[in-house]
């Protein structure tokens, strides 16, 4: 077929038209249709298909995650167990309102038991914190090394927890070769222990 015959052509009378133009316009109709599906349909679907996946990435590494906090929680319900254990322990080993004055009795004998002089034994202003109040008490005692650490020894073995802070210790300043030791002892009590009626 020649140019010129493609030139005379009927689009009105595509019915006359030689068989190898028909097939090529069908060919030409085809790729349009295609091209434009591609773009219109395809395209966008191509672009949410990169973003299901990439979602399903995200959503996989979240399940692993999440599959391994369930293959532990077995453990993690252990170790809580233990924890709230621990932590009621610990709860029943600070003094009430109502043991404080006992317990004050009670360090101050510890010293006077390892063979301390007390300068200066002042219970300070409850300071309150998270869940518990603490109870700072400024301590100066006279004695010798040895007498600090059966001191603070028998503070530690109380039944009621009794912590040391800001420990100095120094020369007296005479010839009798005696220490002075300074520190914060601190006690703790439950900051619920008072609308719970202030026993145990």
């Amino acid at each position: 077929m020649k140019l010129s015959e493609l030139n005379e052509l009927d689009f009105n009378n595509v019915g006359s038209w030689p068989l190898p133009v028909k097939i090529g316009s069908v060919v030409i109709l085809m790729a349009l249709i295609l091209a434009g599906v591609w773009y219109f349909d395809t395209q966008h679907r191509e672009v949410e298909l990169a973003a299901v996946r990439a979602t399903e990435g995200e959503l996989r590494t979240k399940f692993e995650r999440d599959q391994r906090k369930a293959a532990n929680l077995p453990a993690l319900r252990q170790q809580l167990a233990l924890i709230e254990e621990s932590f009621g322990s610990m709860l029943e080993r600070l003094p009430s309102t109502s043991e404080i004055p006992e317990l004050l009795v009670e360090i101050s004998q510890q010293g006077l038991g390892a063979g301390l002089e007390f300068e200066l034994f002042k219970p300070q202003g409850e300071v309150p914190a998270d869940f518990y109040i603490e109870l700072p008490i400024q301590i100066r005692v006279i004695g010798s090394y040895h007498q600090f650490g059966r001191f603070v020894s028998g503070v530690s073995a109380l039944n009621r927890i009794v912590t040391m802070h800001n420990v100095s210790i120094k020369p007296r300043g005479d010839a009798g070769g005696l220490l002075v030791m300074e520190a914060t002892a601190k006690t703790y009590r439950y900051a619920d222990d008072e609308a719970a009626g202030g026993g145990k």
